[in-house]
């Protein structure tokens, strides 16, 4: 799908507009016929902003789905387990409510996958009901008729970050997931020089996945040169290979000058995943130091390979392939091993317990 953009006409447009209506955003009048003028393309950066998306103001897969799953209101449709899942903001609310009630529907992501289901299931026998996981009128109706959702944290998070205080593991025999970005039919940024960013996040992957290999894990590439899977796709391949962790590997690109390293994991305004948190920081910092690139720190993202993913995911962006020094870094197969062998060093630390900086449960008062 071409991302749909400022001086684009016509009913897709149209279409978008009229759901950025839907989630209480203005658009001029002018425009509202299908034009995508400069009030469209302000709702568009404000609401990929409120979704944790990257706020290009482009319409392209990830803003088109967000903006879909926008429109579901929890009651709307019935919910119940199915592949593909029902997504939408009807699913947030429903994981939301029952992870404030104590019943663990995992990360409020708007996915209504098989943990939700449990958790819906464990509700409807706690209040008397048959336990089929369909959450039609009646469970919704139960749902309401208990206490409101309280402030602070998700219990999601603070179970996360509970497990995260007491982990204690080895990466040995830990299977990671590499993620080389774009592909085939989107080969993403170009250097100064020509150096293409999806043929630089292959070399990249293959040189994680040696360093993962000599210290004892077990790499699993999620596509080759050739293959070209969605976001969607790959993440569905990280679970189905059940995956310890998930580096999705990316290059940054701006204005000449801009350079460093950047690290995302999974997170909006409302939630995130503090294990992906961590996972993000020690890489960061390990990138930072290792290799003495500009910290460009670690940050919030609700693309699908870090929303989809049931394991802790990040992003790794560790240079800008648009500076021509760090170009030139990328293509040297010495400063590529360097890189992997700081992602994997980052990777090390996050299986040892995190030091106790106080957590979500502490910061919301919670036993």
């Amino acid at each position: 799908m071409r991302p749909i953009r400022r001086g684009d006409f016509g009913d897709a447009v149209r279409d978008i507009q009229h759901r950025l209506l839907e989630a209480g955003l203005s658009v001029d009048a002018s425009e509202l016929e299908g034009h995508f003028g400069p009030s469209t393309e302000a709702a568009v950066r404000e609401f990929q902003q409120r979704r944790g998306l990257v706020s290009d103001g482009l319409v392209g897969l990830d803003t088109w789905g967000r903006l879909v799953e926008a429109g579901h209101r929890l009651g709307d449709r019935t919910l119940y387990l199915r592949h593909p899942s029902f997504r939408g903001d009807d699913v947030v609310e429903l994981q939301r409510r029952l992870n404030s009630l104590g019943f663990d529907a995992g990360k409020e992501d708007g996915l209504f996958g098989p943990r939700t289901s449990e958790a819906v299931n464990e509700f409807q026998v706690n209040v008397g009901g048959e336990g089929d996981g369909i959450v039609g009128t009646e469970t919704v109706s139960a749902l309401a008729r208990l206490r409101p959702t309280p402030e602070g944290p998700s219990r999601a998070m603070v179970r996360e970050e509970e497990d995260l205080r007491r982990m204690d593991s080895s990466i040995v025999g830990a299977v990671v997931a590499i993620d080389p970005g774009h592909g085939p039919s989107d080969p993403g940024n170009v250097g100064p020089s020509g150096l293409v960013e999806t043929d630089v996040t292959l070399l990249l992957a293959d040189a994680l996945a040696e360093e993962l290999a000599a210290r004892g894990a077990v790499p699993k590439p999620l596509r080759s040169n050739a293959e070209d899977p969605t976001p969607s796709g790959r993440a569905r391949a990280a679970n189905d290979i059940g995956a310890t962790v998930c580096v999705s590997l990316h290059l940054n690109a701006g204005e000449p000058e801009a350079e460093g390293a950047t690290c995302f994991y999974f997170g909006t305004p409302a939630t995130h995943s503090p294990a992906g948190r961590r996972l993000a920081e020690v890489i960061q910092e390990e990138l930072t130091s290792r290799l003495g690139l500009k910290d460009g720190r670690v940050h919030p993202l609700a693309i699908d390979i870090l929303r989809e993913t049931r394991m802790p995911a990040v992003q790794v962006e560790p240079c800008f392939l648009t500076n021509e020094k760090e170009e030139r870094m990328l293509a040297d197969g010495r400063t590529r091993r360097d890189i992997a062998a700081a992602i994997v060093d980052g990777i090390e630390r996050f299986f040892r317990a995190a030091p106790d900086e106080g957590t979500a449960a502490d910061r919301a008062g919670y036993s």
